[in-house]
């Protein structure tokens, strides 16, 4: 008899990006937002929550957060540059978790607001602590990170399957 580990989504979105006259997909971070990434990736690391596989937006912004972020964890996981991600409904990241491949256990998504809080918020069926309330109350910030624990399979994650078990922001 196996036992069935659950499954970890890690929810990022990308730290602060600046406005100069460029296209919505091409605006870079911020000062700030190279500060938050970096300190994303310190938490993160410190959860000891290592995901085997990141996809990620493939707009400026978020690929300048994960490429601070990776370096402080204490693997470097498959990274895939998903342009669904970019300014994905809620259904459309639902879809892209049931199409992961059952082999990985970790998956982190980098992403854009509304759609990485309206996932973890659908998801989290039950939540560590207050961990759900801080989350409600912060709006989901820019280098925001929530860990969900997801039983069973990954295409049977639906609203509510979630535990939310962790939960940052960098002015939370």
């Amino acid at each position: 008899m196996s036992v069935d580990v659950p499954r970890r989504i890690v929810l990022l979105r990308h730290a602060k990006a600046d406005w100069p006259q460029v296209s919505d997909h091409d605006r870079p971070l911020a000062e700030r937002g190279r500060r938050e990434a970096a300190a994303a990736g310190v938490w993160l690391a410190g959860t000891g929550v290592t995901p085997e596989l990141t996809l990620c937006s493939t707009a400026r912004r978020t690929r300048e957060t994960w490429k601070l972020v990776a370096p402080a964890l204490p693997q470097r996981p498959k990274t895939v540059y998903e342009e669904k991600l970019y300014e994905a409904s809620l259904g459309e990241l639902i879809a892209i978790i049931n199409g992961t491949d059952d082999a990985t256990r970790t998956l982190m998504l980098v992403g854009h607001n509304p759609g990485m809080h309206a996932l973890a918020d659908a998801l989290a069926g039950e939540a560590e602590g207050d961990t759900l309330d801080r989350m409600t109350r912060s709006g989901y910030p820019t280098a925001a990170v929530a860990v969900l624990s997801v039983p069973g399979d990954w295409k049977t994650v639906e609203h509510g399957v979630a535990r939310l078990t962790a939960y940052w922001a960098p002015h939370d």
